[in-house]
């Protein structure tokens, strides 16, 4: 069946419009918005500008007005251009679907889907279109998202179902976003887009929920409890106040004042757009992000269990040795889809027995290999692709060979099975050919080829001497079947062995440099691979990893675990880091355990069967060029190259994200705290307040603001990667994070303090005192920013100028309070007039006193080798 012309189908594309499913309406800026308000925060603050209206002081109450104004735009402004984003990383990692236009077959996007395209599809596939079959392989497919039925249903051609029919029943038909789980098929498009079932309960549904990410929900939950602990001490110094006999008024301006300083109002989105820029440094290093937790979550993994084809090597197989049964061993020249390579020999009866297992290698396969234009395209699995380029440097013409030798059945290649077969009509002679894992192929053969004698114990020994080179290691076989015969897999017997190949798929050069940076962040890496175990460890001793000294670990040894003792009581020790012959479950029972064993696992993965270890893990990693949709959609995260490399940076850029967050919220808290210790000495000490609610808010939502957000710009300090992973349970405010808090906020409201009490002393009155105070704290906050870069690094040995941002913010922070009090309606807001450049050069100095003290507790915590 040729499909469709590329012009048919840019006529159809015109009429019905791109293949996509209704989009759900967004949210408009109005009600994104309102939606702004909705935060605890807030609440607290809108409480504060009534109780300012209340007592008279309207300019508090419009000033906390506007700024909350403020903040809605800037967060509308924020969520908005976040859901912009989110559109542009979805268009990053397109799905195909393989058609057959202009008599070849061709990768388009699924949006260019017509109806009357002719879809050929495969195990792992997302159904891309409502599709009516034509010819189907033992196909199944998960229709559970669709009908509910939680077992995958079989799906066959012969039988026409009526459309009135059930979905359940419709056999006939493949839906839009099921999945392909068992076989393969092709079939003629029917519906695209909307008009799909699955398009149809799109437009009804409308909408979507929105779910905060879980390290947002902690960080509000953190934020919650300083909040309250910060009320606790404003509740027990407004009774202080009250039983002293302090104006009333006063009292509640204090408690107005210090609830304005104890919410960190900058921080939620300082903590989202620190994750959204973590979003796009991991999508410039080629890992997209489905989920914003994992762009944190992947900086604290301690484990990955990584696939190996494709991932650690560069999946272009390429088969280099023969051996035939009598134990004739051959070199097969030419790498890749290089053509030009051959295989010597000079028998020509040996010459034949390559040919027919060549044969065998074309015939029971589902790639495609065709000359178009000059070039050789290729479509399929890439051992595939490689037993057709071994046949074309045997001469064979696999295009001729696929028309005359008529595929009547098909048992296409499946993980579990670790085989594929193929009944082909040759000539006269119905013949079943078969191609999969030495031991399985083994397991069906009874005799040599030419009805030899199966020397099986050799046959071993060579497969397991090519493995232990690092080969991948295939057998074939194959045998006339009778006029009357039954199932592809009740045939699976009594065949010739036609011989074994050995084809080998490099290492990317990038890994072993991957492998040692895992190493020294102390990162674990397993190789969690179906080949064969000699194979494994083969690779896993070019990337020097920990082996055990009886080799890699099979599925089968996993099994008898099971067997004998509990997950509970298994134990995967360090020196167990090569896993073979492992099936998904076992796959999915490995990441259990090592969760278990207190891991925080990641998982890569590229087929369906990946999908329950993706799932199962902290993190799951999908591949994003050769993984299958239903992996991708398992997944948090896609690899765009397919490249371990890739993860090395995804995680050092999870670190630098985490990181980060944690700068910002040192700033934010400290800087409150230093507020609250200045109230709290004045309370003490029977002073005024030393700074109001407005001036309060200046320097929190104003001043701080313009840093908090240029904080999260950080670039990496160099040492992401040469440092444990933190562990899961560790708090946000660890011992660290609460000595430097402390500390700072001591230095700066006590500072803050003795220069109000000295300016009240020389005689200034309350406003010129807060003046000074004020201006002294934007200095402070000015100067703690660049000291908030680094835990560890004090500010004279971090790069001044590697984050721009940071600098431009400080400068504006400073520039728009010095531009305040010479404007005349924010400085009578504000209560703040200018002050002279002997006197800003003097708060400085006082101000720099934080950089002392911050070298001091960096170099006395390096020195007790805290």
């Amino acid at each position: 069946m040729p499909g469709l012309s590329q012009t048919q189908a840019e006529i159809l594309l015109a009429k019905h419009g791109a293949n996509l499913l209704p989009q759900p309406s967004e949210d408009g800026l109005i009600l994104i918005f309102l939606r702004q308000f909705k935060n605890p925060f807030i609440y607290v603050l809108l409480a504060a500008a009534l109780v300012s209206w209340f007592l008279n002081h309207y300019i508090n109450s419009y000033f906390i007005f506007a700024v909350l104004l403020l903040n809605a735009m800037i967060g509308s402004l924020q969520e908005h251009s976040a859901a912009r984003a989110a559109k542009a990383l979805k268009k990053m990692v397109p799905s195909y679907s393989t058609v057959i236009r202009d008599n070849r077959l061709q990768q388009i996007p699924n949006e260019q889907l017509v109806p009357s395209d002719l879809v050929e599809l495969v195990s792992g596939d997302k159904v891309p279109a409502d599709i009516r079959l034509t010819e189907s392989q033992q196909l199944s497919c998960d229709e559970s998202m669709l009908t509910g039925e939680s077992l995958p249903q079989s799906k066959q051609s012969t039988h026409p179902i009526p459309d009135s029919a059930a979905l359940i029943e419709r056999t006939d038909m493949l839906f839009a976003g099921t999945i392909v789980t068992r076989g393969r098929g092709r079939g003629i498009v029917a519906h695209t887009g909307s008009n799909t079932q699955i398009g149809q309960i799109a437009s009804e549904i409308g909408g979507t929920a929105n779910t905060m990410p879980p390290l947002l929900q902690r960080m509000q939950r953190f934020t919650l409890k300083v909040t309250y602990s910060v009320l606790l001490v404003i509740a027990l110094l407004f009774l202080i106040t009250l039983l002293r006999g302090d104006d009333l008024s006063q009292v509640f301006l204090m408690g107005v004042a210090l609830a304005v300083s104890a919410i960190p109002e900058g921080l939620p989105a300082a903590i989202t757009i620190a994750l959204a820029i973590g979003m796009r440094r991991m999508a410039r290093v080629g890992v997209i992000v489905r989920k914003l937790l994992a762009v944190e979550a992947l900086g604290s993994c301690t484990l990955v269990a990584s696939d190996k084809t494709g991932t650690l090597t560069l999946n272009e197989m390429t088969i280099h040795q023969l051996i035939l049964p009598t134990g004739r061993q051959f070199n097969v020249s030419g790498e890749g889809k290089d053509l030009h390579g051959a295989v010597e020999t000079n028998n020509q009866i040996e010459e034949q027995e390559l040919q027919q297992l060549a044969t065998a290698g074309a015939l029971a396969n589902q790639a495609e290999l065709k000359h178009v234009d000059g070039q050789w395209l290729s479509h399929g699995d890439h051992v595939d692709i490689a037993f057709l380029v071994l046949a074309i440097k045997l001469g064979v013409d696999i295009e001729q060979l696929k028309n005359r030798y008529r595929q009547l059945d098909m048992i296409p290649y499946e993980s579990e099975n670790a085989y594929s077969a193929s009944i082909n009509l040759i000539g006269k002679q119905t013949m079943l050919l078969a191609k999969g894992s030495v031991e399985r192929i083994l397991d069906m053969c009874s005799h040599a080829n030419q009805h030899q004698v199966l020397e099986r114990q050799l046959i071993i020994e060579q497969e397991k001497s090519l493995a232990q080179q690092g080969h991948r290691v295939m057998a074939l076989a194959s045998r006339p079947l009778p006029e009357s015969y039954g199932s592809p897999e009740d045939e699976l017997h009594d065949l010739d062995f036609l011989g074994i190949v050995g084809m080998l798929d490099p290492l990317r050069p990038e890994v072993p440099e991957a492998i040692a940076a895992c190493k020294k962040a102390s990162i674990n890496v397993l190789l969690v691979t179906g080949d064969h175990p000699d194979t494994a460890t083969s690779i896993a001793n070019q990337l020097n990893l920990s082996t055990r000294l009886s080799g890699a670990i099979t599925g089968r040894e996993l099994e008898q675990r099971l067997q004998k003792a509990t997950p509970e009581q298994w134990t995967i020790t360090a020196q167990e880091r090569v896993f073979a012959r492992v099936e998904p479950k076992q796959k999915q029972l490995l990441v259990e355990q090592l969760i278990r064993q207190g891991e925080f696992v990641a998982v890569t993965g590229d087929g369906v069967n990946d999908a329950p270890a993706l799932r199962h893990a902290h993190v799951g990693i999908a591949m994003g060029k050769r993984g299958t949709d239903v992996a991708r959609e398992s997944a948090d995260l896609i690899l765009t190259d397919d490249n371990f490399a890739s993860i090395i940076e995804g995680i050092r850029q999870g670190r630098l994200v985490y990181s980060n967050i944690r700068k910002v919220v040192f700033l934010l808290i400290s800087t409150g705290a230093a507020e609250i210790f200045l109230f709290i000495l004045s309370v003490l000490f029977g002073l005024p307040l030393p700074l109001l609610p407005i001036q309060l808010l200046w320097l929190n939502l104003v001043t701080n603001g313009m840093q908090d957000i240029a904080l999260a710009f950080e670039p990496a300090e160099g040492n992401e990667l040469n440092k444990p992973p933190r562990s899961p349970q560790e708090p946000m405010f660890n011992r660290l994070m609460i000595e430097r808090v402390l500390i700072n906020a001591l230095v700066m409201g006590g500072i803050a303090f003795v220069l109000f009490v000295q300016a009240l002393q020389l005689g200034m009155n309350e406003v010129e005192a807060r003046n000074l105070t004020l201006l002294l704290m934007v200095l402070f906050e000015n100067i703690h920013v660049f000291n908030s870069r680094s835990e560890t690094l004090s500010i004279f040995k971090h790069p001044f100028f590697s984050n721009p941002f940071l600098l431009i913010g400080m400068l504006c922070a400073q520039g728009i309070h010095i531009a305040a009090m010479h404007l005349p309606i924010i400085s009578d807001i504000l209560q703040i007039t200018p002050v002279t450049l002997q006197q800003w050069a003097s708060l400085l100095s006082y101000a720099c006193i934080l950089i002392l003290i911050d070298v001091i507790h960096k170099w006395w915590r390096i020195n007790r080798g805290v």
